[in-house]
């Protein structure tokens, strides 16, 4: 496991890393689809009224006590047309900072193309540099064929390896938009106990993510106190996590649903993130009410 896992992949809750396995398939003869598909039926519609172009979220990364580096998660103010369709564009970029830069220095940046009407994932890439440790990558989703394509850079030529190709199922996302299609679910329908579940898509294997809704609670945060909902990812015995119920990620309770705070039992330690700035956001965040009070007060004496 990579120390990458530190920071994206606690920014964005590592649901996919330990889901369910489901296996995937090689195919060598995959054509990326040209065919225009703005209404094909073939793409589940999504209400979102959590997010939309603008929004800015930036993280603290910690490791036991201490603050390791920072996260961020923009969404750009442009929307992009791929596949015929308009998309989102999700980055999500991790840094260390201080004296961990000596140790394992971190700058990854991932970034996703998302469907706007149905939170499908189009194209990814990754850029990861982690110490000497490089990484370019380029996912190419088509939903008409229910195709992937993976390509990863040769850091010798600097040309692209030979493609991998998978047949996907109905609807797969990658990691981000997994994250992102959380934060529209109707937490209303459900009861606390119910479990998620999301399909995902990472490297070469696909995923059946389960989230358990757990209960709503208080968090305490650098920008307020937030009401929220207390998720639990299921997670199968493994090397780098300590027990079933090791992750717990907290979303705002709101319209907004931003993730508020994740934290994570390591074998090695405790490690977690939390909100330390936002902007951009679509709904007024449901802060307590006397974050709010405070926060008029503040905007009146100004």
């Amino acid at each position: 496991m990579k120390f990458q896992w530190l920071f994206i992949g606690l920014l964005l809750v590592p649901f996919f890393t330990f889901g369910q396995e489901v296996k995937s398939e090689d195919i060598s003869d995959f054509i990326y689809s040209d065919t225009v598909v703005s209404d094909d039926p073939r793409y589940e519609e999504v209400v979102n009224n959590s997010f939309g172009k603008g929004e800015r979220l930036t993280f603290k990364v910690s490791f036991g006590w201490f603050t390791v580096g920072k996260g961020l998660v923009v969404i750009k103010d442009n929307y992009y047309r791929i596949n015929h369709r308009d998309c989102f564009k999700v980055d999500v970029y991790g840094k260390t900072s201080g004296l961990i830069d000596w140790v394992a220095e971190v700058d990854d940046h991932w970034a996703a193309y998302i469907d706007t009407a149905s939170l499908v994932t189009h194209m990814t890439y990754r850029n990861i540099k982690e110490g000497n440790y490089r990484k370019n990558e380029v996912v190419k989703f088509d939903h008409v064929t229910d195709m992937i394509e993976v390509k990863v850079l040769n850091r010798n030529t600097g040309a692209y390896k030979e493609p991998n190709y998978y047949k996907a199922p109905n609807n797969v996302r990658d990691m981000i938009a997994g994250i992102m299609y959380l934060r529209v679910v109707d937490f209303s329908n459900h009861a606390i106990g119910d479990t998620l579940k999301v399909s995902g898509f990472f490297e070469d294997t696909f995923y059946n993510m389960k989230v358990i809704y757990a209960k709503k609670e208080v968090i305490k945060t650098k920008v307020g106190r937030f009401n929220t909902i207390k998720l639990v990812p299921v997670m199968p015995e493994n090397s780098l996590f300590d027990g079933e119920n090791s992750i717990a990620a907290w979303i705002s309770d709101d319209e907004n649903k931003i993730p508020v705070k994740v934290e994570a039992e390591m074998f090695i330690g405790h490690a977690g993130v939390e909100i330390i700035e936002f902007e951009g956001l679509k709904n007024t965040p449901n802060l307590v009410e006397e974050e709010k009070n405070k926060k008029n007060e503040k905007l009146a004496s100004d």
